[in-house]
């Protein structure tokens, strides 16, 4: 039986605003309200606690004792690293082409929006989602809004919304993130398939189409395919590296993985689920502000499977750092998140799973904060190395590895770039490594906020796109 998405999680429990260490269990609100005991609303055991103490301990002490150790450790997890994106680029994964479903054999579909503050790019999302290429008697289309959201409801209170497009507010509670908005919808969700998308989203016209193609001839233990995710063309340098990751990302190592037929964090976006599966693991963690990583390793314990979509959506990056930290540090929070989730009670998954889990969120929290620390250090160590000896004091393997490492990286993100049909240009490729030490800013950024403020949403804002078209489409 689906289980009920409860009151208690929608609205929030005693000592909320707490800081997470310090925060009391809490408590069921029914027997089937397993997510409010189990997921980031939990601090972390007593056991957790005890061992990051002790690994941050033994670090240190090994940093002063036996560095030579530490720096095999090092380099060992950044040569895994680099042979993950390496082995990924090189996976040829062909997109299946779904079978064309005719409109009579289309199942309904449920699209969700969460909307909060945005009033300015309201008018260009309901074009993109109106422009969706699916029968109107079978798309619900559910705009989620939060209740004192004013701004945002009277802008879409002026334009002329189709039948099938609602508008829901939230009821007052906390916390107030995305996937609270999202589990809100979702009591009033009458497809068999469901989707989320942003609000800055411009999905291709047939995804959904492509989707519901996929699931009609899947086993019933497929219960994701995720679409991938594209930035529009930008020559700025920091747009330009946030493609770069997000090619790298939906374009090589997603595929691979489900080639593979291993878990992944999802994306944010354009992840379509199957009703019944997406209900049956309670929906999305209300406190976890990565609910989509979170989820997607929740739908690999009961056993169910993932895949990728070749229809896209595009989106805008990150123009400024004052946009980019906080929106990484929020990726960076929640993966710290679902990592302690996770370990907390390890789910019994198949040796490749545990390995994938590793491999993606273990390593994206590892170099988020090494990145930085060793970047420095490298600097330092061959300016000092330069002044008193007259050579860099950076091992050679170091040095190799250091190239290797961003070969591979470079490798993947070109790979990704020319799937996605767009332009690789080698000045992007080459600051790369400069891109790199601000993920320890916005680590750092994550950590303090993970300890005062776990449940914060940092808001990304979104501007309406100027001089480019509304929506693109793959040919």
């Amino acid at each position: 039986m689906p289980r009920k998405i409860s009151e208690t999680r929608r609205r929030g429990g005693v000592g909320e605003f707490a800081p997470w260490l310090l925060r009391p269990r809490p408590r069921l609100a029914d027997e089937g309200d397993q997510l409010r005991v189990s997921g980031a609303a939990v601090p972390p055991t007593r056991v957790q606690v005890a061992i990051a103490g002790l690994a941050v301990a033994l670090l240190l002490a090994g940093v002063v004792r036996t560095p030579d150790l530490v720096h095999l450790l090092f380099f060992l997890l950044f040569l895994a690293t680099a042979l993950t994106r390496l082995i990924a680029g090189l996976i040829q994964v062909r997109s299946r082409d779904a079978d064309t479903l005719l409109d009579e054999a289309l199942p309904a579909y449920t699209v969700i929006a969460p909307l909060y503050r945005e009033a300015a790019i309201a008018p260009q999302l309901i074009d993109s989602l109106c422009a969706i290429d699916y029968p109107v008697d079978r798309l619900q289309i559910i705009l989620v809004l939060e209740c004192d959201d004013h701004e945002t409801r009277d802008a879409l209170s002026a334009l002329t919304l189709p039948a099938f497009v609602q508008v829901l507010a939230a009821p007052p509670g906390h916390p107030r993130t995305k996937p609270r908005a999202c589990n809100v919808a979702l009591e009033q969700a009458t497809g068999t398939l469901v989707t989320i998308y942003d609000a800055e989203d411009r999905p291709d016209p047939a995804q959904l189409r492509e989707a519901a193609a996929r699931f009609a001839t899947a086993p019933a233990r497929l219960a994701c395919l995720q679409a991938p995710l594209r930035i529009d063309r930008d020559r700025r340098v920091l747009p330009a590296q946030f493609a770069l990751e997000y090619a790298s990302q939906f374009e090589v190592l997603l595929p691979a993985l489900a080639w593979l037929g291993a878990p992944f964090p999802l994306g944010g976006t354009s992840n379509h689920f199957r009703l019944s599966a997406l209900r049956a693991v309670g929906g999305w963690d209300a406190w976890n502000v990565t609910e989509d990583a979170d989820l997607g390793f929740r739908l690999a314990a009961e056993g169910y499977r993932m895949g990728v979509l070749s229809r896209p959506t595009w989106e805008s990056a990150p123009e400024t750092l004052r946009d980019w930290i906080p929106q990484r540090a929020r990726w960076v929070k929640g993966y710290m998140q679902t990592f302690g989730v996770h370990s907390r009670t390890p789910p019994h998954w198949r040796t490749g799973a545990a390995a994938a889990f590793a491999a993606t969120l273990g390593s994206a929290i590892a170099a988020a904060f090494l990145h930085g620390p060793l970047t420095a250090w490298v600097l330092m160590a061959s300016v000092i190395g330069v002044v008193h000896d007259g050579a860099p004091w950076v091992r050679p393997a170091d040095a190799t590895l250091l190239l290797f490492g961003w070969a591979s990286a470079a490798f993947a993100g070109a790979v990704g770039l020319r799937r996605a049909g767009q332009p690789v240009r080698a000045r992007d490729l080459l600051f790369m490594p400069l891109y790199w030490p601000l993920h320890s800013l916005a680590a750092i950024h994550a950590l303090i906020q993970l300890l005062d403020r776990p449940f914060h949403w940092d808001k990304t804002p979104h501007a309406p796109r100027t001089g480019q078209p509304l929506r693109n489409t793959v040919p």
